[in-house]
């Protein structure tokens, strides 16, 4: 399919050469773009990726250099995070002459559409990606977003009943689409996407997620590579507590999870974004 945007789809990734589950996934449910492979020059298995994906299809950023120009919001030393490659994929978008491209982690298993049916909220798998993505980039020109995403299987945790929600959710996780020269910078060596649809909706951005399209990671720290070890290590508590610190006034920790409980960040919307009132109640 010939696109009419200018764009590829960028796959963030390190340390899992021969399991990174997206790449299949992006082809089997129809998307027939570029892929680029984004690794850092502290990755080992450096070569690895380049033979499976080809030399052309892999680009390496430099991790300490890309790490000075954002807020990481501690002290460590450890660079084991996505942060670093999520802002390196502006300079490489723009490198390679890309108008837009969408930032996806390694892991995903499926995409599709949530519908609800006769009270039930069914997943269908989509056979058109390619035009799904284009449908993302029209909706983000069209409401002048600086982001927009698909929402991921967690979100619909509760079936029906969740899908009385909006249609939108203020916030972008795992499949952010971007324009090359409106970039966003995300902070935080951990909690990083949340981090920044928080900070950034506290400013007026707008950052939205569309409920209806959906894509499925693997379980979460089911994999090794990536940033399983990191999350191994510190549990989610403290990956929750970087959002809380950069925005106590809207976001807490609390726990979650029937039957493996765990503490996890809790934003309250109503204290976190601007709101749009109806020119109906201006008053002249």
């Amino acid at each position: 399919m010939t696109s009419k945007y200018n764009y590829a789809a960028f796959i963030l990734t390190h340390g899992r050469p021969h399991n990174v589950l997206t790449y299949n996934t992006l082809r089997k449910y129809g998307y027939t773009g570029r892929v680029v492979i984004v690794i850092d020059n502290e990755d080992k298995t450096g070569d690895d990726y380049r033979k499976v994906f080809g030399e052309e299809n892999v680009v390496m950023f430099d991790k300490a250099a890309i790490g000075k120009t954002f807020d990481i919001a501690d002290t460590r030393t450890d660079r084991r995070a996505t942060v670093f490659a999520r802002n390196a994929a502006f300079d490489i978008a723009r490198d390679l002459g890309l108008d837009y491209h969408i930032q996806l982690d390694d892991d995903y298993q499926w995409f599709g559409y949530r519908k609800l049916e006769n009270g039930v909220l069914r997943g269908i798998p989509t056979k058109k990606l390619d035009a799904l993505f284009e449908a993302l980039i029209d909706f983000m020109e069209a409401s002048d977003a600086v982001t927009v995403a698909m929402s991921q299987g967690g979100d619909h945790i509760g079936g029906s009943k969740i899908r009385k929600r909006e249609f939108i959710n203020r916030k972008a996780m795992n499949s952010w689409i971007f324009r090359t020269e409106r970039p966003l910078t995300f902070v935080g060596r951990m909690n990083d996407d949340v981090n920044t649809y928080v900070m950034n909706g506290i400013r007026g951005e707008k950052i939205f997620t569309l409920n209806e399209l959906c894509l499925v990671p693997a379980i979460t720290q089911s994999l090794a590579g990536g940033m399983t070890e990191m999350y191994l290590d510190t549990g989610t508590y403290m990956k929750s507590m970087y959002t809380v610190m950069m925005a106590p006034s809207c976001v807490k920790v609390r726990q979650m999870g029937p039957t493996n409980p765990r503490l996890h960040h809790q934003i309250k919307w109503e204290n976190t974004v601007p709101k749009i009132i109806n020119q109906k109640h201006q008053k002249i």
